[in-house]
């Protein structure tokens, strides 16, 4: 089996890289299920971006933070099978110095990329299990892998999915569901293009350049395909050689 047909849920769909994802399933046949929230207007401009091309998407809005309203929006989706693929994309740093960090900016990235992939995850694996085909990834940063100046709160969030993706590979790898990270590194992004100038990038970055979130979005694409199947439990970085 391979994402056409499927049904896939983006979080973060929204974002720049959460899109790219989103497009890339579509391209594949997968029914794709937009998430927004803070952006729900980015992910409408993605679904709609999807149909024009002659994909299925649609989008959905609720606060990953809040476990109900996870659930009472999953509920709200039309019939039809089984969420097969989560890709957990959510997530946002809220950068400062650890001994300046007040202690909301500490919990956001946590509550977001963390807390937010089990409010997700825990309503689909059950479903996912019973079809015994399923692909859960979820999208890190290297900063989860090396640490990062300013972004312990960040680097905390993403080593913590980190374990949490590899402790479920191990529960349901017998069932035919599989769970990887993806761990970006510099990524072209409007966001990124402010903090990472030209110099700064050809300085950190082995290969010279910041990634494109394309290039992110198709080891996606593999890693929700069956050619994939025999891989599960990894973090793989996509830095240009950083992390």
């Amino acid at each position: 089996m391979s994402p056409a047909g499927k049904r896939a849920l983006v979080t973060g769909g929204s974002g720049h890289i959460g899109g790219a994802i989103c497009r890339t399933l579509a391209a594949a046949g997968a029914e794709v299920i937009v998430h927004g929230n803070r952006h729900a207007e980015r992910a409408l401009e993605t679904v709609q971006d999807i149909t024009d091309a002659g994909g299925s998407a649609m989008p959905l809005s609720f606060d990953i933070r809040d476990d109900k309203a996870v659930q009472a929006a999953l509920e709200t989706l039309p019939d039809g099978p089984a969420i097969q693929i989560l890709v957990h994309a959510a997530g946002r740093p809220d950068d400062a110095p650890l001994a300046g960090m007040s202690r909301e900016q500490w919990s956001g990235p946590v509550d977001i990329s963390l807390n937010g992939f089990f409010n997700v995850i825990r309503p689909l694996l059950l479903p996912m299990v019973r079809t015994r085909w399923g692909r859960v990834i979820a999208i890190s940063s290297v900063s989860g892998l090396i640490g990062n100046r300013g972004q312990a709160n960040y680097a905390a969030a993403k080593a913590g999915l980190h374990g949490a993706v590899k402790s479920l590979a191990l529960e349901y790898a017998s069932r035919g569901v599989t769970g990887n990270v993806v761990a970006p590194g510099v990524i072209a992004t409007p966001e990124t293009s402010e903090q990472f100038p030209k110099d700064r990038i050809e300085n950190l970055v082995p290969m010279q350049r910041a990634g494109q979130p394309e290039e992110v979005a198709d080891l996606v694409g593999f890693l929700a395909s069956d050619k994939a199947g025999y891989i599960t439990g990894q973090v793989i970085a996509v830095g240009g050689g950083l992390g």
